[in-house]
C-alpha cells in the first residue's frame, strides 16, 4: 500500500488558497457596499445569490459526484475522488454563503409581498420565510450528514491495516450510495425551486430540479478537471494521473452537456408547445430587453461549441485543453444561472434591464465563489489527494498509462 505522508498537496496550494480569500473577500465588500450604497439592494442580493448557487453547485455537486463514484466505480472515480471529498466537505461553510439570502428573502423574493394574491395564500406555510429558511437547514443537514459519513468512511479506509478491512470501508460506502443518491436527487430539486425557481411566484416546471442535478455535476466535474490539470505535471499526481483518466472524464462531461440541453429543450418544448401563459411567461420574460441573446449564448456556448469540441479524443487527452473546454463551461454555468435569476419578477414590480449595476453579477461570483475556494483548497490540503489504502489504486494508475 502507498503510504500517506507522500500524496499530500503541494505546498503552493497555500498561496491559492490566501489569493481566493483575498479576492472573495474584496469583491464580497465592493458587492454590497456598492448595492447598498447606491440603494440597488436587489441587484446586490441576486448577484450574490447567483455567486451562492454557483457555488452550491461546487460543493453540493461534489457531494453528488462523489456518491455516484461509488456506484460506478471505475479509475476515474479513484483519482477524482478526494478533489470530490473536498468538494463536499465544504457544505457547512455554504450555509454561511446562504446567510445573505435568508436575510434578504424580502428584497429577492416577490412572493414575500404577495400575501393577499390567492396563489400564494393556497401554497400556506410553505412560501413564508420560516419555511423558507426551515427548509434550507434541513437541506444542509441531509447534504451534512451524507458527506460526513461518506468523509468518514475515506478517512478511516485510510488507516485501514490491510485490503480486507479497506474493502470493508469501501463497501460500506458504496451500499449507503445506492438510496442516498435518490434522497439527494430530491433534495436538490427542492433546494432549486425554493432558491431559484420561486423567483417566480405563479410560474412553475416540473423538470426544474433536474436541470440543477445536472448543471451542478456538469459545474464540479469542471472544476475538478480544472485542478486535476493543475496537480497533473506536480508532486505528486504526477505519477498517478495519466491521458485515459482526463478521457473519461471528459467523455462524462460531455454526457452532461447533452443531458443539459435535453433537460432545456424538454422544459422549453413542453410548455411552449402548451402555450398555456401562466407557464410561457417565463420565456417570454426571457425573449426580450435584449435576454433573448443570453439565452442564443447558452444554445451556441453551452451546448453546441462543448459538444463538438469534447466529441474530439484528442481533447479529452489532453489534460490542459480539456481543463482549458472545463473553465470555459465553468463561465458558461455562472451565465446560465443568471439566466435564471436576473430577468425574474421584481419586489419593487419593475420589469429588469440591463443597466450600469449588471457588473455587480459579476462580483457575485467572485466574492461568494472566492471565499468557497479559500475553504476548498484548505479542505484539499487537508488529506492525501489520492485515496491510498483503496484496493483499486494500483489498478487505477494503470488504467491511466494505457494507450
Amino acid at each position: 500500500m502507498f503510504n500517506a505522508s507522500d500524496y499530500m498537496a503541494p505546498a503552493e496550494l497555500g498561496r491559492w488558497r490566501n489569493l481566493a480569500l483575498g479576492v472573495g473577500g474584496i469583491c464580497t465588500l465592493i458587492l454590497f457596499a456598492v448595492g447598498f450604497g447606491m440603494d440597488q439592494k436587489e441587484t446586490a442580493l441576486r448577484a450574490w445569490l447567483l455567486g451562492f448557487m454557483f457555488s452550491c453547485g461546487l460543493g453540493v455537486g461534489g457531494l453528488g459526484i462523489l456518491i455516484l463514484q461509488y456506484l460506478t466505480g471505475g479509475a476515474w472515480g479513484v483519482v477524482i475522488r478526494r478533489t470530490v471529498e473536498a468538494c463536499s466537505r465544504t457544505i457547512p461553510y455554504l450555509l454561511l454563503l446562504f446567510i445573505p439570502v435568508a436575510l434578504g428573502v424580502k428584497t429577492l423574493y416577490e412572493w414575500s409581498h404577495l400575501e393577499n394574491d390567492p396563489v400564494i395564500q393556497h401554497r400556506g406555510w410553505y412560501l413564508t420565510w420560516g419555511g423558507f429558511v426551515g427548509r434550507a437547514v434541513i437541506y444542509f443537514v441531509l447534504w451534512g450528514v451524507m458527506q460526513y459519513l461518506l468523509n468518514k468512511w475515506s478517512a478511516n479506509q485510510d488507516r485501514s491495516e490491510d485490503y480486507e478491512e479497506s474493502a470493508k470501508w469501501l463497501g460500506t460506502a458504496t451500499a449507503f450510495s445506492g438510496p442516498t443518491m435518490v434522497i439527494f436527487v430530491l433534495v436538490v430539486s427542492f433546494a432549486a425551486i425554493d432558491w431559484t425557481m420561486t423567483l417566480d411566484p405563479h410560474w412553475f416546471s416540473t423538470i426544474w430540479g433536474f436541470l440543477y442535478v445536472a448543471g451542478w455535476a456538469l459545474s464540479c466535474f469542471s472544476f475538478a478537471v480544472a485542478i486535476l490539470a493543475y496537480l497533473s505535471d506536480k508532486e505528486p499526481m504526477n505519477k498517478i494521473l495519466g491521458k485515459r483518466h482526463f478521457h473519461d472524464i471528459g467523455k462524462l462531461m460531455l454526457a452532461l452537456v447533452m443531458v443539459w440541453a435535453y433537460f432545456n429543450f424538454s422544459q422549453f418544448l413542453i410548455i411552449w408547445s402548451g402555450n398555456i401563459p401562466e407557464e410561457t411567461v417565463w420565456f417570454l420574460a426571457r425573449m426580450k430587453n435584449g435576454w433573448g441573446w443570453i439565452g442564443l449564448i447558452l444554445i451556441l456556448f453551452h451546448f453546441a461549441f462543448p459538444y463538438l469540441v469534447l466529441l474530439s479524443r484528442d481533447v479529452k487527452r489532453n489534460a490542459k485543453y480539456l481543463a482549458i473546454m472545463a473553465i470555459f463551461i465553468m463561465i458558461l454555468r455562472i451565465v446560465d444561472v443568471f439566466y435564471h435569476i436576473a430577468p425574474s419578477p421584481s419586489t419593487t414590480g419593475q420589469e429588469l434591464h440591463f443597466n450600469g449595476y449588471w457588473i455587480l453579477y459579476l462580483l457575485g461570483p467572485l466574492g461568494a465563489g472566492g471565499i468557497w475556494l479559500f475553504f476548498f483548497f484548505r479542505e484539499l490540503a487537508s488529506r492525501p489527494l489520492v485515496p491510498v489504502k483503496d484496493p483499486f489504486l494500483e489498478n487505477a494508475i494503470e488504467h491511466g498509462k494505457g494507450h
